[in-house]
């Protein structure tokens, strides 16, 4: 079809529709969009951050991808991209909308009961943890542990605790386990041997005071032995 631009870059746009037509937004990505739009933003910002600390790496697990809106922006990064949820219909959704040009495998599974039988070299859980409650946070922890090499990387991210005053209540609803920074770092040292811990406010990444930071990250590294972590349920 012939279009009439002012531009000629513009001509991309509709190229790109004609050939491939539009993209959905997933269930997530949708009712964010419609509801908080801003939001959506914060979490590219995420998710862009894991996408640069893990480029490179050549097998990467996400724990609780959700509807995986943004996981083309760690795939964009690595060379092959496993995503995990434990809700049926987020991941026949992914798996409905899952594009040829960026094609990652999305599975149903929960991360509490035991983990991937697969050895990765990398991990990331973005916006999960806070939903885990505490009973169970080391078996998710470990779980996590037991899926990746000696030498893996593990990337957690979660709101922190104080950020749970100005959340909004639909939020709140599922954020059972928010965490002081301390206690966070706590939880993945019984597992790491080198954990760093940094902050996040809207989309910025920094290493400010953690009191007044939104959203926490923990950077994983070194597996401790296997002789020395808690004793968990499932192995």
């Amino acid at each position: 079809m012939h279009y009439n631009f002012k531009e000629a870059q513009s001509r991309l746009a509709l190229d790109e529709r004609d050939e491939n037509g539009l993209t959905p937004l997933g269930l997530h990505a949708n009712q964010t969009w419609n509801a908080d739009p801003k939001r959506l933003a914060f979490v590219l910002a995420r998710y862009k951050f894991v996408a640069k600390m893990l480029s490179g790496r050549k097998n990467v697990l996400e724990v609780g991808c959700g509807d995986a809106f943004a996981t083309r922006i760690v795939l964009s990064e690595v060379e092959k991209l496993t995503a995990l949820d434990f809700e049926p219909e987020f991941v026949k959704d992914v798996n409905a909308r899952m594009d040829e040009r960026w094609q990652f495998e999305c599975l149903e599974h929960d991360m509490t009961r035991g983990p991937l039988s697969r050895d990765f070299d990398a991990a990331y859980s973005l916006d999960v943890i806070e939903h885990i409650p505490k009973t169970q946070e080391l078996n998710f922890v470990a779980n996590i542990y037991h899926s990746i090499i000696d030498d893996g990387v593990v990337l957690i991210g979660t709101p922190s605790i104080q950020s749970q005053k100005y959340a909004s209540e639909g939020s709140k609803l599922g954020h059972v386990n928010c965490k002081e920074h301390s206690d966070f770092r706590h939880l993945m040292e019984l597992f790491f041997r080198q954990v760093f811990i940094f902050s996040m406010n809207d989309e910025v990444v920094h290493t400010g005071f953690y009191p007044m930071a939104h959203y926490l990250f923990a950077l994983c590294c070194s597996r401790k032995p296997k002789n020395a972590i808690p004793d968990i349920v499932n192995k």
